[in-house]
């Protein structure tokens, strides 16, 4: 029988902070600007280097789950293009607010990616994706 016993994950902003220095990616200041609008979203979002990228999850409380599940994950950066930074919200099919200008892709396995191509989509699209952030954490398994 598995334990029910709550499990926490921690954060590692100093990692991630360290990856976003050296990198070397046209859009460096995109990157900057989406990790200051996810954390400031809710202080139980932590963030780690998770498949060579920055990842945030919800740092609290939950019951045990398959790690292959990875539903503590709220966002993992895609870093792979130039011109375009994107990021992929593996249970974004959860949170989608219907307006299409945020959550892009229908994805089978529930995945969703937001677009961001330079600071004015950052800006213009920061209501959109904080709303998005704020519901999937209200639907996490707690």
């Amino acid at each position: 029988m598995q334990s029910q016993e709550l499990t926490t994950k921690p954060s590692e902003p100093d990692k991630v902070d360290t990856y976003i220095a050296n990198m070397k990616h046209p859009l460096k200041n995109v990157v900057e600007a989406l990790q200051q609008i996810i954390l400031e979203t809710d202080k139980e979002i932590g963030e780690e280097v998770k498949w060579n990228a920055p990842a945030f999850f919800y740092l609290g409380p939950m019951r045990p789950f398959d790690p292959k599940e990875y539903k503590r994950h709220l966002i993992v950066f895609n870093l792979y293009q130039q011109n375009c930074i994107r990021l992929v919200f593996p249970s974004g099919a959860k949170v989608d607010d219907g307006s299409g200008k945020l959550l892009e892709g229908n994805y089978t396995d529930g995945r969703r990616l937001a677009m961001f191509r330079n600071l004015d989509d950052v800006a213009a699209k920061k209501p959109l994706m904080q709303a998005a952030i704020k519901k999937w954490l209200e639907l996490l398994d707690k």
